[in-house]
C-alpha cells in the first residue's frame, strides 16, 4: 500500500534538522527585537487523579500531562503514541490501530482507558491486537494517573490511568458565542492524511458541542522498505448539548467511531465500529455538608471483526457495557480541607461469534463499589491526603470444561499519602497503599485459539484476588531556570496474574507438543508473587533567555525492574529508556530536537527473546505567521530521522515487526 519514498520527501528529511538548528540560532541572535511577547499563566489543574480538580503540585504522587498542540505533533492514531513523551508510558504496538498504554510495565487488564472519566467500552484487555475506540484526534488533553490515585477507577486501574479529556459534554466556559479548532496534517512515513474540526457555541443557558476527524494511512515505511498490512482508516465524530443553569449543568452527547486497520505479518484487517452515549450532571450546593454532587453515566455499543483478504469474517467481538458513577464532593470543615464519597456500577456483556467463540466464550461481569478521599492540612505546609474503596465483583463465563462458572470477588484498596511543600518552589510527595485487583474475564476463562497474538490461551478459573503493596516518593521542582519531575517506586504483589509461555505449541484443537511443531504458542494464565520497582523522571532547565525567546535543555528517562518469585521475570516488561534534546520557545518561531535511548531488553520471561536496543532522533519546528495568534500555527515534524530498526519490547509481535521508520509530517492547526 506504501510506495518508496520520494525525493521531495528525502529533501524534507535532510533539511529539517538543519532547519531547526537554524532557526534556534537565529531567533537567539536577534536579541534587538521590537517587542517582547509576554505568554499568560495558565492555571493547571487535574481533574482525572481525585473527584475534585487538584492544583498538580498538590498531589502526593505525580500526574502526566499532555495538550493538545502535543497531542496534534504526536500525529498517532492511538493515545499510546500521544504519550510517548511521558516517563513510564509506553505502547503495546501491535499494530497501528492497537497499540495500548503499557504504564510501568502494566497493561491490558491493569489499565484503565478512559474518555472523561467513563470506560472506554471496547474488548482491548481481550487481545493485543484490538484497539481502543479513542482517537487523539478528537481529544483536548491526555492525564495518565500513575499509583495510588487510580483505585477511584477500580480494580482493573491497579496499573494506572489514561484518561482523554475532552468538550463533547460542553461544560466549558466560553468567552464568546463560539469556538473551534480545524487542523490538517500530511505524512511522508505512511501516505498519511489526516484532518479535525472542534466547535463549541453557547446561546444563553444552552451550550452545544460537535467534533469530527478522519484519518488515513497505507502501509508504513520501515529501513529497507515497508511494513506489509500495517495500514489504518479511521473517522469518527460527536454532537453534545449542555444546560448551564445557576447552580447546576446537565448535558449529554453521542459518540460515534469507525476504524480499519491491518494486523501487520497477517492478512487480516479489523473493522472496528462504537456508538456511545455519555451524560453528567452536576449540583451546586450554597452551604451544608456537601459542595457539589456530580454524575455520570454512559453505555456502549461495540463490535469488530476479524475479516480476512476478501473481507469476509473470521471472528466478532461484541461488548455492550455501562458505567455509571455518583460522587458527593464535601464541603471543607474543621480538620477536613477536601473530600468525597461515591459510588458505581457497571455492567459489561461480552460476545464472540465465529471462530472468536472458540477462543472465548460469552461472559457477564458486573461491578458495584464505594469509594472516599480526604485531604486535611496539618501545617501550612504539610497535607495527609487518603483513598478508599472497596468493590464487589461477579464474574460469568465458560472455561474448557464446558461447564458455565460464576466467580465473586470482594476487592479492597486503600492509600495514604503526604504533601510536603516547604517552598512554593518545592514539592515532596509521599504515597503507601495497598490495593486489590479482580481476575479479569480472560484470564478467568479463555480456552483456545487467538488468532491475532497466534497463541493457544488457557484461562484458570480458580484464581484468586491480586494484591499490590507499594510505596512511592516524588519530588517537583518548579524554580526558574529548573523544573523537574521524579518518581521512584516499588510493589509487591501477592498472587501476579500472568500470561505464562510454557515452551510449547498448539494447533487449533489445542493438541499441544514441545518446540516449533504448531502455529500457535501456548499461553497459560497463573498465579504467583512479583516485585516490581522503578525510576522515572523529566527534567528542564532554561539555559538562556532574551526578548526574542528562551532556550532550554530537557530530558526525560525511565527504568522499570520486574521479576516473579522463584519464576524468572515478568513477561514483557519495557527497557530502560532515556533522552535528552534542545528547545527553543519564542513569539514566531519553536524548535526543538530531541535524542532518545531505548535499551536492549535482555531480562526475558520463559518464551520470550531479548530485544536490542536502539537510538532515535526526532526534532520539530513550529511557526505562527501572527505571533500574537497562538492559536494558528504550522508545524514540521520529524521522527525516527535516523531510520534505525526498532522493535518494543512490550510487544507480542515483536520478533515479527519493526516499528515505523523515518516519518516527516506538515501539521496545521488554527484555532478561532
Amino acid at each position: 500500500m506504501c510506495c518508496s519514498m520520494s525525493n521531495r520527501a528525502r529533501v524534507a528529511h535532510s533539511i529539517l534538522i538543519p532547519a531547526v538548528l537554524l532557526a534556534a540560532t537565529t531567533a537567539q541572535a536577534e536579541t534587538e527585537a521590537p517587542a517582547k511577547v509576554e505568554e499568560a499563566k495558565i492555571e493547571e489543574i487535574v481533574v482525572t487523579a481525585t473527584p475534585y480538580a487538584s492544583d498538580p503540585n498538590a498531589l502526593s504522587t505525580i500526574v502526566g500531562q499532555v495538550n493538545r498542540n502535543d497531542i496534534l505533533r504526536g500525529g498517532g492514531a492511538n493515545l499510546a503514541d500521544a504519550l510517548a513523551d511521558v516517563p513510564g508510558v509506553t505502547g503495546s504496538s501491535f499494530a497501528a490501530g492497537a497499540s495500548r498504554p503499557v504504564i510501568r510495565g502494566f497493561d491490558s487488564t491493569r489499565v484503565k482507558v478512559l474518555e472523561n472519566g467513563a470506560g472506554s467500552f471496547d474488548v482491548a484487555d481481550v487481545g493485543p491486537d484490538h484497539g481502543v475506540p479513542i482517537d487523539p484526534l478528537s481529544t483536548r488533553e491526555i492525564e495518565v494517573i500513575r499509583g495510588a490515585a487510580t483505585l477511584r477507577y477500580g480494580s482493573q486501574a491497579i496499573g494506572g490511568v489514561v484518561n482523554a479529556i475532552n468538550n463533547r459534554i460542553p461544560f466549558a466556559d466560553l468567552d464568546k458565542p463560539f469556538a473551534g479548532e480545524v487542523s490538517a496534517s500530511a505524512g511522508t512515513g505512511a501516505n498519511l492524511y489526516q484532518g479535525s474540526a472542534l466547535l463549541d457555541a453557547r446561546s444563553g443557558r444552552v451550550a452545544f458541542h460537535a467534533d469530527g476527524f478522519g484519518r488515513h494511512t497505507g502501509d508504513y515505511d520501515i529501513p529497507g522498505g515497508s511494513l506489509s498490512n500495517s495500514f489504518f482508516r479511521g473517522e469518527g465524530g460527536s454532537l453534545g448539548a449542555a444546560y448551564i443553569g445557576e447552580a447546576s449543568k446537565t448535558g449529554a452527547t453521542v459518540v460515534r467511531y469507525q476504524a480499519r486497520y491491518g494486523i501487520p505479518g497477517e492478512t487480516s484487517y479489523i473493522d472496528m465500529n462504537q456508538t456511545k452515549g455519555l451524560g453528567r450532571s452536576t449540583i451546586d450546593f450554597d452551604g451544608g455538608t456537601f459542595e457539589s454532587l456530580n454524575i455520570d453515566a454512559g453505555y456502549a455499543d461495540y463490535s469488530h471483526s476479524e475479516k480476512d483478504a476478501t473481507g469476509a469474517a473470521d471472528s466478532t467481538f461484541m461488548d455492550k457495557e455501562w458505567d455509571s458513577r455518583v460522587e458527593a464532593i464535601l464541603a471543607p470543615s474543621g480538620a477536613l480541607s477536601a473530600g468525597a464519597i461515591g459510588v458505581q456500577a457497571q455492567r459489561r456483556k461480552f460476545t464472540a461469534l465465529g471462530e472468536g467463540a472458540d477462543y472465548l466464550l460469552p461472559t457477564l461481569t458486573k461491578s458495584a463499589a464505594t469509594f472516599a478521599f480526604a485531604e486535611t492540612s496539618f501545617t501550612p505546609t504539610l497535607k495527609l491526603q487518603a483513598g478508599a474503596r472497596a468493590e464487589h465483583v461477579n464474574v460469568k463465563g465458560t472455561p474448557l470444561s464446558n461447564v458455565q462458572t460464576a466467580r465473586e470477588f470482594t476487592p479492597l484498596s486503600g492509600s495514604l499519602g503526604l504533601v510536603l511543600t516547604p517552598s512554593s518552589a518545592l514539592t515532596l510527595g509521599m504515597t503507601v497503599a495497598s490495593a486489590a485487583r479482580a481476575p479479569a474475564q480472560t484470564e478467568l476463562f479463555a480456552r483456545g485459539p487467538h488468532d491475532g497474538p497466534q497463541t493457544y490461551e488457557l484461562g484458570d478459573p480458580a484464581l484468586k484476588i491480586e494484591r499490590s503493596n507499594s510505596i512511592e516518593g516524588s519530588l517537583r521542582v518548579d524554580a526558574t531556570p529548573v523544573h523537574l519531575e521524579m518518581s521512584a517506586w516499588a510493589a509487591h504483589f501477592d498472587n501476579f496474574i500472568y500470561g505464562r509461555l510454557t515452551g510449547q505449541t498448539c494447533d487449533e484443537e489445542g493438541d499441544c507438543a514441545a518446540g516449533d511443531a504448531n502455529e500457535l504458542r501456548e499461553l497459560v494464565y497463573t498465579q504467583g508473587n512479583a516485585k516490581f520497582r522503578g525510576l522515572e523522571g523529566k527534567a528542564r532547565v532554561t539555559v538562556a533567555k532574551t526578548e526574542s525567546g528562551s532556550l532550554e535543555v530537557k530530558a526525560l528517562a525511565d527504568y522499570v525492574r520486574a521479576t516473579l518469585s522463584n519464576a524468572g521475570n515478568v513477561p514483557r516488561i519495557p527497557p530502560y529508556h532515556f533522552g535528552v534534546g534542545l528547545d527553543w520557545t519564542s513569539a514566531m518561531f519553536d524548535a526543538g530536537v530531541l535524542w532518545r535511548r531505548s535499551g536492549a531488553q535482555n531480562k526475558t520471561a520463559q518464551g520470550e527473546t531479548p530485544t536490542d536496543g536502539f537510538s532515535t532522533l526526532e526534532a520539530e519546528l513550529g511557526f505562527r505567521p501572527w505571533p500574537d495568534q497562538r492559536d494558528i500555527e504550522i508545524s514540521l515534524i520529524g521522527r525516527n530521522l535516523t531510520d534505525t530498526e526498532q522493535r518494543n519490547a512490550t510487544a507480542f509481535n515483536k520478533d515479527e515487526i519493526l516499528l515505523p521508520g523515518r516519518d516527516v509530517r506538515l501539521v496545521l492547526r488554527a484555532g478561532f
